[in-house]
């Protein structure tokens, strides 16, 4: 199959992470767990949390101010502003809009799209197909999750996987033949209430029994999250191969969704590349929902294990369910 030529390339990058650091240990005085059994079951050992104060909005234009200054940008420049969060900061107006407002990036039309751990994947699609009709000239993608928001620190099967970070990534029509070979994105709302939050919506609105009974906070049925998640995105990682033209073998490195060392592990397998060629962070910050793949990405940039010409496949799954997968060549 012949490997299609790139019409969207992603120009820079960048993360922002607190500071305050949430181990193991510090979770074993929190709740019963240790910290052995979090590593075993999860491979992760600290995640990053937000002082109360920050809002995700912040969090957010502090990697996009990372990711423009990277492109040279003003913002100015920028005519188009995905966001993409699972914890606004309120309902009204989008987190997008928020960001838009601390960035100065006045001349963008700004928006929200929701597709939790997959946003980033959905978001980056998005922006490809503004960019790649004309209807826009400079993207800028974010992903920004204060996840320690909707977690309910009670509730050992959960407490110990998310963390809070962002990411965020600059957009432009390909020059070259860098760029988005392929992507897919899928999706199966029968499978919603496995991973939700019950209640603060319009369905069932905020009031003192909610809050009493933690029904604004996160709800995951975890066997069946794994199950759905390890079949997902090994579907995922075929089909943006076979869009790509490309085999395992051709990828230089898989960046999956960090949420479970097994996940990971299992995906990596399927796709038949060696953990060698798979990049892994959620040792460090857990799983940051829609912030984890543009975090990992500007990391492994920095950390020079992409390089000019390099083949990455990225691939997510997340609450909705939503799944996808994108291949880039650097």
């Amino acid at each position: 199959m012949k490997i299609p030529k790139p019409l969207v390339e992603i120009v820079a990058t960048g993360r922002y992470l607190p500071e305050r650091v949430l181990t193991n240990r510090d979770l074993e005085k929190m709740v019963d767990t240790t910290d052995q059994w979090i590593v075993e079951r999860t491979g992760i050992r600290e995640r990053r949390l937000a002082e109360p104060e920050m809002l995700a909005a912040e969090m957010g234009a502090r990697a996009a101010c990372q990711a423009m200054e990277r492109a040279g940008l003003h913002p100015g420049e920028v005519d188009l502003l995905v966001g993409a969060t699972a914890t606004p900061d309120r309902w009204l107006p989008s987190t997008a809009c928020d960001m838009q407002a601390i960035l100065g990036t006045k001349n963008a039309a700004a928006f929200d799209i929701q597709a939790a751990c997959t946003a980033f994947i959905y978001a980056v699609t998005v922006a490809e197909g503004f960019l790649a009709a004309g209807r826009a000239e400079i993207a800028l993608v974010v992903c920004t999750e204060k996840m320690s928001s909707i977690t309910d620190w009670e509730d050992r099967s959960t407490c110990v996987l998310f963390g809070d970070g962002a990411g965020a990534a600059v957009l432009r029509r390909s020059a070259n033949s860098r760029g988005i070979l392929s992507s897919y994105l899928r999706s199966d709302g029968r499978l919603g209430d496995l991973l939700y939050r019950p209640a603060g919506g319009v369905k069932i609105p905020l009031d003192h029994k909610v809050l009493d009974e933690k029904g604004h906070l996160m709800k995951m049925e975890g066997r069946e999250v794994f199950k759905a998640a390890v079949r997902s995105m090994a579907e995922a990682c075929d089909v943006a191969l076979q869009r790509a033209g490309l085999r395992a073998e051709d990828i230089d490195l898989l960046i999956p969704h960090q949420a479970n060392m097994r996940i990971i592990e299992a995906t990596a397998k399927y796709a038949g590349l060696p953990m060698a060629k798979v990049y892994v962070n959620v040792d460090r910050y857990g799983n940051m929902s829609s912030a984890t793949l543009p975090v990992a990405l500007d990391e492994a940039l920095e950390q020079g294990r992409i390089r000019p010409g390099s083949h990455v496949l990225m691939v997510a799954f997340g609450a909705g369910f939503t799944w996808g997968s994108l291949v880039l060549r650097c």
